[in-house]
């Protein structure tokens, strides 16, 4: 039987992208913990997966260009560490631009806001950080939402331009504007101001 539970671990991984990130509790429905760990040690030694953190894997992509592993996503990493532990997360701070393109300075943390404890994590010379905010902050809301209020409560109300609402209005898919509209609503007045002009929804 521990063939099977081999098979179907293998099988997930190679069904799934290149630089995809796994946690231990992503196979949860196949085995049971320690079987898992031991499938992902064996794939770790044979070069299948690489070991990001503790109880983190990637199932590293690989450059041509650059003939090198490409470095692993901090937010992918990110998101893993947040379905292990089941926090729900929101980027925040210049992390929360990057991601959207609004700023390409290189960002030293990755930050993330987040119902579970205050955390840090590092590999190489990325470091990762989970800072504890209420549960209205993020609790209710899609990735894509707490995303963008988290980018405007960065950036601040004078700092938003018609620029600044055009690139995150093309960023968004029209399902990701019409769950914005919907659950931005509890936002500060000015932010969900803003996401109606960014959703093509108008302003009051």
């Amino acid at each position: 039987m521990a063939k099977g539970f081999s098979k179907q671990i293998q099988d997930r991984i190679s069904n799934a992208n290149y630089g995809a990130v796994f946690v231990n509790s992503d196979f949860a429905d196949i085995a049971e913990p320690e079987t898992i760990r031991r499938n992902l040690n064996r794939l770790t030694q044979a070069g299948i997966l690489r070991r990001i953190l503790k109880g983190v894997y990637e199932k590293p992509k690989y450059s041509k260009l650059l003939d090198e592993y490409v470095a692993v996503s901090p937010d992918a990493v990110a998101k893993a560490l947040a379905r292990s532990y089941h926090w729900t997360i929101a980027p925040c701070g210049n992390t929360a631009l990057n991601l959207l393109g609004i700023s390409t300075q290189v960002t030293a943390v990755w930050s993330y806001i987040s119902d579970g404890p205050y955390k840090t994590y590092e590999w190489n010379s990325t470091k990762l950080e989970f800072k504890h905010r209420t549960n209205k902050e993020i609790t209710g809301l899609s990735y894509m939402t707490s995303l963008v209020i988290q980018a405007l409560k960065t950036l601040g109300k004078s700092n938003v331009t018609p620029d600044i609402i055009q690139t995150l209005s093309e960023k968004l898919s029209d399902d990701e504007k019409q769950a914005c509209l919907k659950e931005a609503t509890e936002a500060t007045d000015w932010v969900y101001d803003t996401i109606r002009k960014m959703c093509g929804g108008g302003t009051q």
